[in-house]
């Protein structure tokens, strides 16, 4: 009896985390900002006594609710008032432009040049002389505009105008139709099977993976 008492309210703490997490938007597991991180550990924390706390359950299922709640208020208010925004979430910083290191920047961020620099080789810049201007943004990530003579070459430089390119759709994932898409492309199944055959292939059991691309092509991948 109390192994079953455990295991519903797991299942409960593991709704309730999921049903908030869908109620917050994809903001709470990307890049986070400084109000969301402390809510996901707080949160995440709660679960875990909620899991664990026969007595009484409902206070930490309350608890997370509560916590859902403030910070589905707090998005609506900082959406709102853009001076609340940077309030909570904090402003982007210049570290570094045209040349020059801002150390008073630096220390508001909490930034020293040893992670300075271990940001910029992670950006692919191990030469700071390569960097007009760094940023180092309230999500914790280092923006950086290059100069422009060591920026990559794009088409316009070349005077070249390429087509646009669009992510191929999925029509085959695990063995299994994507009825939606393939419909979506304007196919059916039998259509889809005879692409199947007419590559070698017996069977859509067979394709891991086929994607619809730009060119109206069909690509497969098979298991291994």
């Amino acid at each position: 009896m109390e192994i079953l008492k455990i295991v519903l309210v797991s299942i409960l703490s593991a709704v309730t985390l999921f049903i908030i997490a869908k109620i917050m938007g994809h903001k709470q597991i990307s890049q986070l900002d400084f109000f969301d991180y402390i809510t996901g550990i707080t949160i995440g924390s709660i679960a875990a006594e909620l899991a664990t706390d026969l007595e009484a359950p409902w206070q930490s299922f309350t608890a997370m609710i509560v916590y859902g709640l403030i910070t589905v208020v707090l998005t609506t208010i900082t959406n709102k008032f853009p001076s609340m925004r940077k309030f909570i979430n904090g402003t982007p910083t210049i570290i570094m432009d045209d040349g020059k290191l801002y150390r008073k920047n630096m220390k508001k961020a909490k930034l020293d040049l040893s992670e300075f620099m271990v940001l910029c080789r992670q950006e692919g810049y191990f030469d700071l002389s390569e960097i007009q201007t760094a940023i180092f943004e309230y999500n914790g990530r280092l923006t950086i505009l290059p100069i422009s003579s060591k920026r990559p070459v794009n088409p316009t430089d070349m005077n070249l105008n390429p087509k646009q390119d669009y992510i191929g759709v999925e029509v085959i994932m695990d063995g299994r139709i994507l009825g939606e898409n393939l419909k979506r492309m304007g196919h059916d199944e039998k259509w889809l099977q005879k692409q199947i055959t007419s590559q070698g292939y017996k069977n859509v059991k067979d394709i891991f993976l086929g994607i619809y691309n730009k060119d109206k092509q069909l690509s497969l991948y098979q298991y291994n």
